[in-house]
C-alpha cells in the first residue's frame, strides 16, 4: 500500500494490542493514522523478553483461537508461519496438597456430570453437585454472580476448588463477584433457557460440539487447538503490527501520553500530549479505564464516572530457569491452584514443556513461571523480588517436588492489569458507549469493555475503527482510499 492517504486524520491514545490493532484497521482502510503510547514501548500486557539466554513471554502467553480475531490479526502482518499450537495441555488441580487432572467436561469449571469432578472433590462436594437437579429453577435476571449461582445450584466446593482457579487466571479476580454474563456468557444464556445448571453445560458443551472439530483448525491451519502461541512469543505480536501500521503511512510515538481533548467545530478535535497539539479528524481512546475517563470527563461526564467505578486488579509473573538436568519429572504443561487452600501462587505454567519454541530456543535449560496476585491481594504482587521467587519456589516444592535452585529468575509485575467485570459489567458498558457514542469522531476501546483476552481487545478495537471509518464514509463517499 502507498504510504500516501487520502482519509481522516485518526490520532489513537494507547499502544497497547488495543490501539495497535485499531490503528492498523485504520491504516489499512486508508485513513491518516498517528498512534501516541504514554509509555516507552508498545503492547501493553504483551512483553516479550529472555532469561538465561531462553527466548519466554513475560505477558500473555497465547491466543484463544476459537475466536478468528488474534490469530487473524498476527496472520495479516506476516506471523502466520510462526503460530504454534502446545506441545501439551494436559493440566493439573494443586488441591488440599496433591496434583489432580483438570476433570474433562466442564465450562469455565462448572461440571456437567458430577462424576467428572470425582477425584477432585470430596465424595460431599461430589453428591452436593448431582443435587442441581432436584432443585426448582433459579432466576438469574439480568446478570449474576457465577460463584454464587454456581455454589447455590452445585455448592461452593465446585467454585472453589475450580471455577475460582479457573477464573483467576482469566481475571485475577473473585468467582463470587464476577459476572457470569460477561465472563461466561455462553453459559449465562443457556442457564436462562434450561432449569437446571447441569442442562445449561450440556448445551453450552453440545452447542461447542456442534462446530465443526476443526473449528479453530479451519481459521489457523493448527488442527482444533482451543489455544495458540507464536515462535518466539505472543509478546512479538505489538511490534509485528506496528511495523505494519508503518508500512501503511501511520505515525506510532511513544512516551507521548495523551493529557487532553478538546472539541474543535461539531466533529473535529485537538489532542494534546506535553507540548504537542494534534489535530483530528477522529480519536480512538484505548486506554485502561482511569485514563479514558480523565479524557472524557471535560466532554462524557456521565461515562467518565462510569469508568472510574472500574476497579484492576495486579498481578506478578515469577519466571524462573533451571537446568533441566536437575528437574524432576513434571506432568503436562502446569497446574492451578484454588484459592481456598491458602498458597502463595495461584498458578505455574511448565513454559518448555508447553510450547516448542521455548525448549527449541534453549533445550539445556527448563522454563516455568508462577503467577501470583488476585483483586484485593495488592500486599502480595508488592513483595521484593526476592520474596516472590521463594514463596513461588516454596509452593513448586510442595506441589511437584522439586527442590533445585533456578539458575536464573526475573518478576513481572503488572500493576493495574486487569480489569474487574462484577455483576452489571456490562450494562455499564452499554451507558459509557451510550455516554460516548454522543461525541462525533470519538469512540473507545480496550480489556475495561467487551472481554480482556487478547481477541476480545483486538474485536473491540476494530468496533471503534469500523465505526470510524463508516462515518468518515458516510461524511465523504470518496474518503478511506489510499491514493
Amino acid at each position: 500500500m502507498n504510504a500516501d492517504t487520502t482519509g481522516p486524520h485518526v490520532v489513537v491514545a494507547g499502544g497497547g494490542i488495543t490501539g495497535l490493532a485499531a490503528a492498523h484497521r485504520l491504516a489499512l482502510a486508508g485513513h491518516r493514522v498517528t498512534l501516541l503510547e504514554a509509555g516507552p514501548r508498545l503492547g501493553g500486557k504483551l512483553l516479550a523478553g529472555e532469561i538465561a539466554g531462553a527466548p519466554v513471554d513475560l505477558g500473555a502467553e497465547s491466543l484463544l483461537a476459537r475466536r478468528p480475531e488474534a490469530v487473524a490479526l498476527a496472520r495479516a502482518v506476516g506471523l502466520g508461519d510462526r503460530l504454534q499450537a502446545p506441545a501439551t495441555t494436559t493440566a493439573s488441580v494443586w488441591s488440599r496438597g496433591e496434583l489432580v487432572p483438570m476433570p474433562k467436561g466442564h465450562v469455565m469449571g462448572v461440571p456437567g456430570d458430577a462424576h467428572a469432578v470425582e477425584g477432585l472433590l470430596s465424595e460431599e462436594g461430589v453428591r452436593r453437585i448431582a443435587l442441581d437437579g432436584e432443585q426448582p429453577p433459579t432466576e438469574i435476571g439480568e446478570d449474576i454472580a457465577i460463584g454464587a449461582y454456581v455454589a447455590d445450584r452445585m455448592g461452593h466446593e465446585v467454585v472453589d476448588r475450580l471455577v475460582e482457579p479457573l477464573l483467576g487466571g482469566v481475571y485475577a479476580g473473585d468467582a463470587y463477584r464476577i459476572s457470569m454474563r460477561a465472563a461466561v456468557p455462553a453459559l449465562f444464556e443457556a442457564a436462562r433457557k434450561h432449569p437446571t445448571l447441569t442442562a445449561a453445560v450440556r448445551a453450552v458443551q453440545q452447542a461447542g460440539a456442534a462446530v465443526p472439530a476443526d473449528a479453530a483448525g479451519a481459521a489457523t491451519g493448527l488442527g482444533g487447538s482451543v489455544f495458540l502461541g507464536v515462535d518466539g512469543g505472543v509478546g512479538t505480536l505489538p511490534a509485528a503490527v506496528a511495523d505494519a501500521i508503518r508500512a501503511a503511512g501511520g505515525e506510532i510515538l511513544t512516551d507521548a501520553p495523551v493529557t487532553a481533548l478538546r472539541r474543535t467545530g461539531p466533529t473535529g478535535w485537538q489532542v494534546v500530549s506535553g507540548d504537542r497539539v494534534l489535530a483530528a479528524d477522529a480519536v480512538v481512546v484505548a486506554t485502561p479505564a482511569g485514563p479514558a475517563a480523565a479524557l472524557l470527563a471535560a466532554h462524557a461526564p456521565a461515562a467518565a464516572a462510569e469508568l472510574d467505578a472500574v476497579a484492576y486488579a495486579s498481578m506478578a509473573l515469577v519466571t524462573l530457569a533451571f537446568r533441566r538436568s536437575d528437574m524432576p519429572a513434571l506432568a503436562g504443561s502446569g497446574f492451578l491452584v484454588p484459592p481456598v487452600d491458602g498458597h502463595t501462587i495461584k498458578a505455574s505454567t511448565f513454559s518448555s514443556q508447553k510450547w516448542r519454541w521455548v525448549t527449541d530456543g534453549a533445550p539445556d535449560l527448563f522454563v516455568l513461571r508462577t503467577s501470583v496476585g488476585r483483586h484485593g491481594e495488592e500486599d502480595q504482587v508488592h513483595r521484593e523480588d526476592a520474596d516472590l521467587v521463594a514463596a513461588s519456589l516454596k509452593d513448586l516444592a510442595a506441589a511437584t517436588g522439586l527442590t533445585a535452585r533456578p539458575v536464573a529468575t526475573t518478576v513481572t509485575r503488572w500493576l493495574g492489569g486487569l480489569p474487574q467485570y462484577p455483576v452489571g459489567h456490562l450494562a455499564r458498558v452499554a451507558r459509557v458507549r451510550e455516554a460516548v457514542a454522543a461525541l462525533p469522531g470519538l469512540r473507545i476501546a480496550g480489556a475495561a469493555y467487551d472481554g480482556v483476552g487478547v481477541p476480545a481487545c483486538i474485536a473491540s478495537a476494530h468496533r471503534a475503527a469500523d465505526e470510524i471509518i463508516a462515518t468518515s464514509k458516510r461524511a465523504d463517499p470518496g474518503a478511506g482510499h489510499s491514493r
